[in-house]
């Protein structure tokens, strides 16, 4: 029963073309997540004339372990430098940050009212998020930065809720799950778009993969695979694959 549900849905409460909106907020838990998990994207749409803008909520002090021994609020100046140089590099010109602490030492409630001020302030119509239900995410911040996006994404429309946030309400009409293995919705991309995304990780993020080093080579290859293999799921070269719920889907609907 539950397959022929999610038929007649698809049918009656078809999900809409992503890139149909014209306000785009990616998310990310720590600077380098949104060019990993949908660069290309990003960069699409940016050319496309749409208004992107990134969130970074975390500040990545915590990520030394290939940062050639950097720490602490070096590695946190340095990282946001890096950030920066990457959304130039992909087109966005709209960079925001939180600078929350990463590794989980922060209070989800900040984390949610962050996220609600900067959706209330930007007013994207769709919101990216890394997907907090993926069954192989063990990074606290991923899910944590999920699950927050998804509680705004889903309350973003009414005012009272945003008020208790100290936010302001805005019109999103759907939320966008990168790194996931769920894919319901793609994003058509190209192999320029593609080589942009690695050029936007791998020479701007270099704190985090130093050239030459085994991790850089591994991400590279699987976003290379990733990059086809979505694209054969939508009968093109490359594009990027995402579960995509819209408001009539974020509740209640779990055949969607």
């Amino acid at each position: 029963m539950s397959g022929l549900t999610s038929m007649i849905l698809k049918a009656a409460a078809p999900l809409p073309r992503m890139e149909s909106f014209h306000r785009y907020l990616f998310i990310g838990p720590h600077p380098d997540d949104i060019e990993i998990g949908a660069g290309a994207s990003a960069a699409r749409l940016v050319r496309e004339g749409k208004q992107v803008s990134f969130l970074i909520c975390l500040d990545g002090r915590f990520g030394d372990g290939n940062s050639g021994g950097i720490r602490g609020e070096e590695l946190v100046a340095a990282r946001k430098k890096e950030a920066e140089a990457s959304a130039k590099m992909l087109g966005v010109d709209d960079l925001h940050f939180l600078e929350l602490s990463d590794g989980g030492f922060y209070s989800t409630d900040e984390l949610v009212r962050g996220i609600a001020k900067a959706v209330g302030e930007l007013r994207p119509e769709v919101v990216f998020a890394p997907d907090p239900l993926s069954r192989n995410e063990c990074h606290i911040d991923h899910l944590n930065v999920g699950n927050a996006a998804r509680q705004v994404a889903c309350f973003a429309l009414f005012p009272g809720i945003m008020e208790r946030y100290g936010a302001d309400p805005a019109d999103v009409r759907g939320i966008a799950f990168y790194m996931t293995a769920e894919w319901n919705r793609f994003m058509r991309t190209s192999g320029e778009l593609l080589k942009l995304q690695l050029d936007s990780v791998f020479k701007c993020h270099k704190s985090q993969f130093p050239e030459g080093s085994k991790e850089a080579a591994d991400i590279a290859t699987y976003l290379k695979l990733r990059s086809v293999t979505a694209g054969l799921h939508c009968g093109c070269l490359h594009a990027e694959g995402f579960r995509f719920l819209d408001q009539t889907h974020m509740h209640c609907l779990p055949e969607t």
